[in-house]
């Protein structure tokens, strides 16, 4: 076979420049260059490189995830730069955890995975009546999330792995009592100040103006009064919502749905238990939560060996203040409503069964399932509404899908007009004039979406008048749109813009009045003179700022304690100036134990926090972890006028 491929070695070449040469002429250069750009480098770790489309696939789906979780999160915060590049710090944080399990030979066992997988209360709704996993329905799951059931367990057999790089250090920190006390008395610390204000606003009269002055602060301030860039632009939107409008159910379909789907449908099960519990105190040793233990297992045995008598117990025996004189009593409840272990049990559970001790946050339980309440099954006609939208929004999902690769391809390979696209797809051409690169507050649609703005704006869009690429603006919604009309930024003169200038240069005076002021009567206060114009006296802390601004409290709470009475100046900017007396430094507030303990408990995750990310940056420094690609530099607000 090699032999005849060296013999017509010079037909096989002409072959394949046959096959090359009309790829370029169809598609162009151009596409080589975007394809080689979907591979390029964003970040490496471990020598092992992190490509761009990787980034996008990632953010993708994250975006999707979160829209999902949250339908009423504003997109334009998903498709931000600051969170495109905060979703590459996780990628690059994911890989940087597994190369480190790798390394560490930090391995998942079967065993191990399959706990987590029936702890997995999306796997535990699919299993049926008998206890066994429907295997169709949980392909279906994970379908949906485009893997089959073994990249799924390998994808969670891999978190699994990489947590194990930071448990070591999460699940052993510890901060003392007496160390923890000592931070969070002094977080926390009281301080009684009286404060003078000048507000810029109060020397607003004093300001006067020339045209002279109007002028001079135009002219060297001519970026503030700018008419920004603009396009008018034609769009096309692709999206499962208008697909929706147009679908057609037949009652069969919408019949045959009811059938499969009745009881899921109809609601979700609750049910009813008792329990006793036994807490274990903030910060008790391990021989004292073994003695606790011990007990429940001494009152499991005794509830055992008499069922009927487990509300009595309950009543004499329990811990829970709200349900103890109830004989243990919680009524109906449904999933979600316990913390996870008590739940898990609860739900296992076969009616008047009493469980094992159960561990909790909140300590040791003893569980008996009194009943157990199956929601109604409701009738066909009084959900059709619901399985319609539900099968409706189904099939819109299914088309979208199916007709995303045509839009995306049509609009990138017929990039001068958007009509062939159009005309495929039965879609309508929308057109908007004055667009900027920045949306504007309160903008909705496909329009204030960051990355279409931005997009609209290079050279390729507005120089050559050429299609963007396909664009995911919102769930389930592409966009590509092209420029019509470009005008580029300008200075708007002064006779238009004279307003604003002149009202941006009083407030900028009067703040500079107010400001001197203040210093001048600080120096004066420091200097000895009588302490009169200032606040009463008020105590304030980061608990309670008493409404003062941060600049204020922050200013009060670093003045330096052992110098009082101490006086401090805080500069507002525009807002003015304000001048600090701190006359008294007072302990914090006293706190009784069970609150003190919550706070040690909460100051220690934070201290094994901070462990475990400087943990981490150690391991960025051995494994050479590298981000490509400059942090976006967030915008600055725009300026009052």
């Amino acid at each position: 076979m090699f032999d005849s491929i060296r013999t017509h070695k010079k037909y096989l070449m002409g072959f394949l420049m046959i096959l090359i040469i009309p790829s370029f002429v169809l598609f162009g250069i151009e596409g080589y260059t975007r394809f080689n750009e979907s591979s390029e480098a964003v970040a490496t770790v471990d020598g092992q490189d992190i490509t761009k489309a990787e980034w996008e696939q990632a953010h993708q789906q994250e975006s999707q995830r979160l829209r999902e979780a949250m339908p009423t999160l504003d997109a334009r915060l998903l498709d931000s730069e600051g969170a495109r590049y905060a979703t590459l710090e996780r990628l690059v944080r994911q890989r940087l955890l597994a190369t480190a399990a790798s390394k560490l030979n930090l391995y998942t066992s079967d065993a191990r995975l399959a706990r987590d997988l029936q702890q997995n209360e999306s796997i535990a709704m699919l299993r049926k009546a008998d206890g066994t996993l429907d295997v169709e329905a949980y392909r279906q799951l994970v379908a949906r999330q485009g893997m089959t059931p073994e990249m799924f367990e390998a994808r969670v057999r891999a978190d699994l792995s990489q947590r194990q790089v930071s448990q070591g250090i999460l699940g052993s920190g510890f901060a003392p009592t007496a160390l923890a006390s000592v931070s969070l008395d002094a977080f926390f610390e009281r301080r009684e100040i009286r404060v003078a204000r000048y507000a810029a606003t109060d020397f607003v009269g004093r300001v006067t103006l020339t045209d002279a002055d109007i002028e001079a602060f135009y002219n060297a301030n001519t970026a503030l009064f700018q008419a920004p860039e603009q396009v008018d632009v034609e769009y096309l939107v692709l999206d499962a919502a208008t697909l929706q409008n147009k679908v057609a159910l037949s009652e069969a379909d919408v019949r045959a749905y009811y059938d499969q789907n009745a009881s899921r449908l109809s609601g979700t099960e609750e049910r009813r238990a008792r329990h006793i519990l036994l807490t274990v105190p903030a910060g008790a040793s391990a021989t004292d939560k073994d003695a606790v233990r011990a007990r429940a297992q001494a009152l499991l045995a005794q509830v055992r060996e008499k069922p009927a008598s487990f509300a009595d117990v309950a009543k004499a025996q329990s811990q829970d203040p709200s349900s103890a004189a109830n004989g243990g009593d919680l009524d109906f409840f449904g999933r979600g409503a316990m913390v996870k272990p008590f739940e898990d049990v609860v739900f296992s559970m076969a009616k008047g069964a009493i469980s094992d001790v159960v561990e909790t946050e909140f300590g040791f339980h003893i569980i008996q399932l009194t009943d157990i309440k199956a929601p109604p099954v409701r009738s066909f006609e009084s959900m059709r509404a619901e399985i319609e939208a539900d099968l409706k929004k189904q099939q819109a999902q299914k088309q979208f899908a199916e007709a995303a690769d045509t839009f995306s391809n049509t609009v990138y390979e017929q990039a001068d007009s958007l009509k062939p696209a159009a005309d495929r797809l039965k879609l309508e051409i929308r057109a908007a004039k004055g667009v900027q690169r920045q949306a504007l507050p309160g903008a909705t649609g496909a329009l204030a979406n960051e990355r279409l703005l931005a997009a609209l704006f290079t050279p390729d869009a507005i120089e050559k008048k050429r299609n963007t690429e396909a664009i995911e603006t919102g769930p389930s919604q592409l966009t590509s749109a092209r420029v019509v009309q470009h005008e580029p930024a300008r200075t708007l003169p002064l006779a238009e813009v004279r307003e604003q200038v002149r009202a941006r240069l009083v407030a900028q005076r009067s703040a500079e009045l107010a400001r001197a002021e203040g210093e001048k009567q600080l120096q004066a206060w420091q200097g000895g003179a009588a302490a009169t114009g200032l606040a009463n006296a008020v105590v304030v802390s980061r608990e309670n700022a008493q409404g003062l601004a941060q600049p204020v409290l922050n200013a009060a709470l670093r003045a330096d304690p052992k110098q009082l009475p101490g006086w401090v100046g805080v500069d507002l900017a525009d807002q003015g100036y304000a001048v600090v007396k701190v006359e008294k430094v007072l302990p914090r507030d006293k706190r009784d134990a069970q609150a003190l303990a919550q706070e040690v408990q909460q100051y220690s995750q934070w201290w094994s926090s901070a462990e475990n990310e400087a943990y981490v940056e150690t391991l960025k420094e051995r494994y050479k972890v590298r981000i490509l690609v400059p942090e976006p530099v967030a915008a600055p607000a725009p300026a009052p006028r």
